[in-house]
């Protein structure tokens, strides 16, 4: 058996191999009102039927302010709820774990999606004041409000009771958004974060905001179920967020409760060179890895399984998050298994199509 397909487990949830499915964000709740329907069921269902291990939801909004755009998927209300519960059903028929992604916007919330316009929406189309550590805007999109100090517990409060939401709604494990140049990462960014109180200035201060979340939604949800953060481990940028401060607040949220650390990088700004490439940002969760001794995910430009094999047989990366193959072959997984030689179990409606040869 391939390392990709052995089994890992985190806290009590066991997931059947190490091969994931990364959030993409699908901009596709027709009613603008964050509640899921049959697009994701069969978006995200497919993916199960195609062998990945953990399928993870896109960034949902902790609120309704916290949406990328107006529509996109929401954790806040019961009918979302309900809505995620039967995608979670099928999900987890096919043997594969669920994850959602909790996630607040920030100055980069209320914007278009990509099919209807660039930019903010305005207020008076469905948008909203956008709220953020600055007052600075992010390029392109309207300024934000910078929050008051005492509006941040709120924010706090709003993440820990959509992860509530989040297990009610039956998924397996929770995944903390504070990567893309988010609320979080806004919070945490020396580049968009110059405020005089708490939650400025020192490492501490700007990381404040994140150990609290993660924090409160590791007590409102017990001790069963993993959590984990999304990185963007660098700015890319001198005098921005970097990879040393990344393994620092990692090391600090592991002490509170995080299981595993997804990393990503850039986001917090526009004009920057990022050196892409194949598994390019792979040395950036070893160093995760390495600073904390807690799992890692690794993510971008990881595209065949034998490239995947190869960095988990490094041992320095515990999974591997996918995102544009699966949206290429939502069948990844069984393909994947099958160049690798591993025997795994097919959908029983699928199996005709095991052994190509047959």
């Amino acid at each position: 058996m391939s390392k990709l397909f052995s089994p890992i487990q985190i806290r009590n949830l066991t997931i059947k191999n190490r091969l994931w499915v990364s959030p993409m964000c699908m901009y596709s709740c027709e009613g603008q009102d964050g509640v899921v329907g049959d697009f994701h069921l069969v978006h995200l269902g497919a993916r199960a039927l195609g062998g990945a291990g953990l399928v993870m939801a896109e960034a949902s909004g902790v609120n309704a302010e916290g949406r990328i755009t107006p529509w996109c998927p929401g954790i806040w209300s019961n009918e979302q709820v309900d809505a995620w519960a039967k995608v979670n059903k099928f999900i987890h028929e096919q043997g594969s774990a669920t994850a959602i992604q909790l996630a607040h916007a920030g100055r980069k919330a209320s914007t278009y999606r990509m099919q209807s316009g660039s930019g903010s929406v305005p207020l008076d189309q469905g948008g909203w004041q956008s709220y953020s550590a600055t007052d600075e805007a992010f390029t392109g999109y309207a300024a934000p409000r910078m929050l008051e100090t005492e509006e941040i517990p709120g924010l706090v409060s709003d993440f820990a009771k959509a992860a509530v939401k989040a297990v009610d709604a039956g998924f397996d494990a929770l995944e903390i958004h504070a990567a893309h140049g988010y609320l979080l990462h806004q919070f945490l960014s020396p580049l968009s974060n110059r405020r005089n109180d708490q939650y400025g200035g020192s490492l501490e201060n700007r990381a404040r905001f994140l150990l609290e979340v993660s924090e409160k939604v590791r007590a409102a949800i017990g001790e069963s179920v993993p959590l984990m953060i999304r990185f963007s481990a660098t700015d890319y940028v001198e005098g921005g967020w970097d990879q040393e401060q990344t393994n620092q607040v990692a090391r600090w949220a592991s002490e509170v409760g995080v299981d595993l650390f997804d990393i990503s990088s850039g986001g917090i700004i526009t004009g920057v060179k990022i050196p892409t490439g194949p598994g390019y940002q792979v040395n950036l969760a070893e160093s995760v890895r390495g600073a904390t001794g807690s799992d890692v995910a690794a993510v971008g430009q990881i595209t065949s399984a034998g490239q995947a094999e190869e960095i988990l047989q490094r041992g320095e990366v515990d999974v591997i998050m996918v995102a544009r193959e699966f949206l290429r072959d939502p069948f990844l997984g069984l393909r994947a298994a099958h160049e690798l030689g591993d025997e795994i179990d097919w959908p029983v409606q699928y199996e005709r199509g095991k052994w190509p040869n047959a």
